[in-house]
């Protein structure tokens, strides 16, 4: 951490010289495409962020420009921040981040901001003391503990953005910061945060509605679980082979024992995988079931949204309607 405090510090020095070249006090190489000269920047680390974001701005306001930093479809548990990264944190005007281990480099990039009117959103810091730590339910393998790592240190769930509720308190806390920073466009902010949070609403019942009409109350997951904020909203259970933050690729034989004899147990004509992620886990488990026909299908843990994804139009809600629709199907009527 302390190389990549240098290696931050560096690197603004750099740019700063660079900036001053032209003579005027200005750098001429630093305007970015999505954000103008006189608008408001707003950077979020994950997709659901800057898509909440996106709705509550609107699509004609051309006071605020958006950027999201993980948009090569990177993994959230090993994101890095690239050079280019760095520079749109330190000067922008609103920085959103989850807050969780896999941020830790976020106080590095925070401390070394040139903006010093930049407003922090915190999402786990939003939720406050409803962040859930993370759990290791019957029969899933615990992370191996890294050296040096404080055994008493609670770990908490970073996947705070896959709860529709939490979502709507996040665009509600949104809407205030853009009015902060933008108090001629409030009544824009608080109409747009309005219309959205009604849809997010709307698609909560909906979720509601499918769970209480629901012949099963159990997902089983043969890879990583980052749902826990969702399952716990609608009241369902889960067995997992890993925790969501889990960095494991490959399940042990009593894992894969255990998760194929649930299968058989609860009668499970389907198991779950994670959009970014193979069958090896899922395969072996089947193969271990009585019947060995327990069909594969994938829910969608918005980690990896590419910029490819989001010109091709997905957004937050479809995404999450999606992952509704394979409820029905893997729960029952």
């Amino acid at each position: 951490m302390k190389r990549l405090t240098t290696w931050i510090a560096l690197f603004l020095a750099l740019t700063l010289f660079a900036g001053c070249a032209n003579g005027n006090g200005t750098a001429e190489s630093t305007t970015r495409p999505d954000v103008s000269e006189k608008a408001i920047s707003v950077v979020a680390t994950i997709f659901p962020a800057y898509d909440w974001a996106r709705n509550i701005v609107g699509a004609d306001n051309d006071r605020v420009g958006l950027t999201l930093l993980l948009d090569k479809g990177s993994d959230f548990h090993s994101y890095q921040p690239t050079v280019d990264d760095i520079y749109k944190i330190s000067t922008c005007d609103v920085f959103v981040y989850v807050g969780g281990e896999s941020d830790q480099w976020v106080s590095d990039a925070l401390a070394q901001a040139s903006n010093k009117d930049m407003t922090v959103v915190c999402l786990m810091d939003v939720l406050s003391s409803a962040v859930k730590e993370e759990e290791t339910v019957e029969g899933m393998e615990a992370e191996a503990e890294e050296e040096g790592e404080e055994e008493d240190a609670p770990e908490y769930d970073e996947h705070v953005w896959l709860s529709l509720r939490f979502a709507k308190t996040v665009c509600a806390e949104l809407r205030d910061v853009l009015t902060q920073k933008d108090p001629d466009g409030a009544v824009r902010y608080q109409s747009n945060c309005e219309a959205y949070s009604a849809k997010l609403e709307a698609l909560d019942a909906a979720y509601t509605e499918a769970v209480a009409h629901a012949s099963r109350k159990t997902l089983l997951f043969v890879d990583r679980f980052p749902f826990r904020y969702l399952v716990d909203d609608y009241g369902l259970s889960y067995y997992a082979a890993f925790s969501g933050c889990s960095a494991e690729a490959d399940a042990s034989p009593q894992t894969i024992v255990f998760l194929a004899n649930k299968v058989d147990e609860l009668q499970l004509p389907y198991v779950l995988k994670l959009e970014s992620s193979n069958v090896n886990i899922a395969e072996p488990v089947i193969s271990s079931t009585k019947g060995q026909n327990a069909q594969i299908l994938e829910m969608n843990s918005l980690q990896a949204v590419t910029a490819k994804q989001v010109e091709e139009g997905v957004t937050y809600l479809s995404v999450m309607e999606q992952n509704l629709e394979v409820l029905k199907t893997v729960l029952g009527g």
